[in-house]
């Protein structure tokens, strides 16, 4: 069986990527004393020696310069109670900290409270990627409690969801 070779439409791809649930995170630094973040769930490991993570950013994004200035950056895991967080990082202009909770990590950059997760990484790599950059960091720290049981925020179709607690039965 062959399929017919066709163009793919922008929104066609966006709509078929959507079926690929996802795990969403805030990058997170620290520049010049001012905390910024974006919300994102393009992340993912790279290698486990040395400890690599990436995350794909849009080449026009206001807030990763600063970041790539800074050298290094937090992700910041969701947990499935975050949704105002994520949404609060995803758009640009308003002042994003306003009553957010959060940390210094080890390196300097926020670390967001209530959060799954956190890993904590010095700019490795950078690639140009089609709109996007792909962005390697080397994870020199991370949470160093163990996580607590709940869920993921995820990301799938469009919409939020939650997997039911962990160790629920």
């Amino acid at each position: 069986m062959s399929f017919p070779c066709s163009v793919v439409e922008p929104l066609s791809f966006r709509e078929a990527l959507g079926h690929y649930a996802s795990g969403i995170t805030v990058i997170t630094s620290n520049v010049d004393g001012e905390p910024i973040g974006f919300t994102c769930q393009s992340f993912y490991s790279v290698s486990m020696s040395p400890p690599l993570v990436s995350f794909s950013v849009k080449s026009n994004s206001y807030s990763y310069p600063k970041i790539r200035r800074a050298g290094r950056f937090a992700v910041n895991i969701l947990s499935g109670d975050q949704v105002s967080i994520s949404n609060r990082f995803a758009r640009q202009g308003a002042d994003k900290w306003h009553s957010v909770e959060w940390q210094s990590s080890p390196l300097g950059s926020p670390v967001i409270d209530g959060s799954l997760h956190w890993l904590d990484c010095e700019i490795h790599a950078e690639h140009v990627a089609g709109d996007h950059l792909i962005v390697i960091g080397e994870v020199k720290a991370l949470s160093p409690q163990e996580s607590a049981p709940v869920e993921p925020l995820l990301y799938f179709k469009g919409q939020y969801h939650s997997l039911p607690a962990y160790g629920a039965e």
